[in-house]
């Protein structure tokens, strides 16, 4: 059974040929992705036991999307089948000052309508040591947010190490609750937390003067506001937060900051330019920081792989970022030359 286990939706995802807005031509690129799907894949390219636990119809599509899963050597045992649809979501990439656009078309899809009690967990988490979440989840529908609930507590009761990016979607949270509100129950229960701005202010309403328009950072504010969540969340042991600063769609500085028990660290900065796919940024670094933190004794190490590897993910068109350790450590080590290896 799989080590490393990730729960969550895996979407259709249709991109609009390049840089075109919707429909302006008539095709799509079709591919799968998904936060927490991307995580499993990022793991099994590392080496590690990956596993994804979901739910899809038993279709064509669901089982397109089982075997994308496989093909990368994600186990796939606790997919349930059942339900009628696989999510989608549509992506229109952006460039210089437009901005990419998602739109989401998964209501009513085979996790949205996933029940509490449609998993045995005890077997899920049989051999198990890590599960990953998200705020993703818990926002598509109230029994997806219960289901999550109970995927975290029987997770501790297990013995696992719980990790939750806490992706904030305010496109997705429409069916009653806020985030703060269903979310702060649910991190109660998680051990590495993973965040941007954004996401500690709108999914737990942690907040401190950060202004996360205006394209510039302040470390100093993030070393308050890393502190405050684990202050608020005394069961987290780790705090990670991505500071992107966005100049354009096409460039971006790049880092990341830390904080334990040992105290605060802070990310080598990443200037990049010419961004090919940003959408699955997030969970690269999720995944990376989550290899990071099992495979390296030093905290610091962990969140440069972490970096690097979400650094490397910008120039991967798609939403799994394909790389290995040893592309990551390459990049780690210095050489951002971009050589031609031969």
């Amino acid at each position: 059974m799989a080590e490393f286990l990730s729960f969550g939706e895996i979407m259709l995802r249709l991109k609009t040929q390049g840089h075109e807005r919707y429909f302006q031509s008539p095709s799509f690129e079709a591919t799968f992705g998904g936060g927490e799907a991307n995580v499993a894949v990022a793991l099994a390219n590392y080496g590690l036991s990956a596993g994804f636990v979901s739910a899809l119809p038993k279709n064509d599509i669901g089982e397109s999307a089982v075997r994308e899963l496989q093909r990368f050597g994600v186990e796939t045992t606790h997919v349930r089948r059942s339900g009628e649809r696989v999510g989608i979501y549509y992506l229109e990439a952006g460039a210089n000052q437009r901005p990419s656009k998602v739109v989401y078309d998964r209501a009513g899809s085979s996790i949205c309508e996933a029940q509490s009690g449609d998993f045995d967990w005890q077997k899920v988490f049989d051999g198990a040591k890590w599960l990953h979440i998200t705020g993703i989840t818990p926002a598509l529908s109230e029994s997806a947010a219960d289901l999550s609930l109970e995927a975290v507590k029987a997770a501790k009761q297990a013995g696992v190490t719980v990790s939750c990016d806490f992706n904030f979607r305010g496109k997705l949270w429409k069916w009653g609750k806020t985030a703060p509100e269903v979310m702060t129950d649910l991190v109660r229960y998680v051990d590495i937390g993973i965040a941007n701005e954004e996401d500690c202010q709108k999914s737990l309403g942690i907040t401190v003067d950060v202004d996360v328009e205006s394209g510039e950072l302040d470390t100093a504010k993030y070393e308050a506001l890393s502190a405050k969540v684990l202050t608020e969340f005394p069961n987290m042991s780790v705090i990670a937060i991505t500071l992107r600063e966005s100049h354009s769609a096409d460039r971006n500085g790049w880092s990341a900051c830390l904080r334990d028990e040992s105290g605060f660290r802070l990310s080598r900065r990443y200037e990049i330019t010419d961004i090919i796919d940003r959408v699955g940024g997030g969970d690269s670094f999720a995944s990376a920081l989550i290899y990071g933190l099992n495979a390296y004794q030093d905290r610091q190490e962990s969140l440069e792989f972490a970096v690097a590897a979400s650094c490397l993910k910008h120039s991967i068109l798609g939403d799994f970022n394909r790389v290995s350790v040893a592309e990551v450590e390459h990049l780690m080590g210095g050489d951002a030359s971009g050589r031609v290896q031969r």
